[in-house]
């Protein structure tokens, strides 16, 4: 019998969420299989991957063939790495030490790899967020200057007429005086 790592789709349309699983070559994409061995959730971001390391290993390790998909994840996982240091551990090329040191190496330059890409968005997310709401602000702040003007009451140039009648008032006396000057 041949044995197959595939993905078995799950999920509603549009929100696919897959399971890992070993099953029979000849079987349908979303029918009976042998082991669940993990699920793949392509929606977040980055894509979770959740396996069962030891069994994947196994699987492996028997031969079972991978999907293309199935194979990128078991990459990603490290599942294909470790496969080929316990082969090297197989022929003598390697210690069951330097092995193990080797893939704890390669695990976390790729945990880093991912919590940088992590922090990454998650702080894009933050940096977009904090210049929506200054742009926002700004809008709002427009606004509210453009209401203010609007409901301010006109202001009625009055220090110029009141200076006109100041000007007519001191008028007024030296006109009465030359009228009175007159009269005399």
């Amino acid at each position: 019998m041949a044995t197959r790592i595939r993905l078995q789709r799950h999920g509603k349309k549009g929100k696919a969420f897959y399971h890992v699983v070993i099953a029979d070559a000849r079987a349908k994409r979303d029918g009976k299989f042998i082991e669940k061995i993990g699920t793949y959730n392509p929606n977040t971001n980055p894509a979770t991957v959740d396996l069962k390391f030891d069994r994947a290993l196994h699987w492996v390790g028997v031969g079972a063939e991978m999907s293309d998909t199935a194979r990128t994840l078991l990459s990603y996982r490290g599942v294909l790495y470790k496969n080929h240091l316990v082969k090297g551990v197989a022929k003598g090329a390697l210690t069951e030490e330097q092995a193990n040191e080797k893939f704890d190496v390669w695990m976390k330059e790729k945990q880093n790899k991912i919590d940088a890409k992590t922090n990454g968005i998650s702080e894009a997310a933050q940096k977009a967020e904090t210049a929506r709401l200054d742009a926002e602000k700004a809008v709002n702040e427009a606004r509210a200057k453009e209401i203010a003007a609007k409901n301010a009451p006109e202001v009625v140039e009055e220090p110029v007429a009141e200076e006109a009648t100041e000007e007519t008032a001191e008028t007024a006396p030296e006109a009465q005086e030359e009228t009175s000057s007159e009269e005399e």
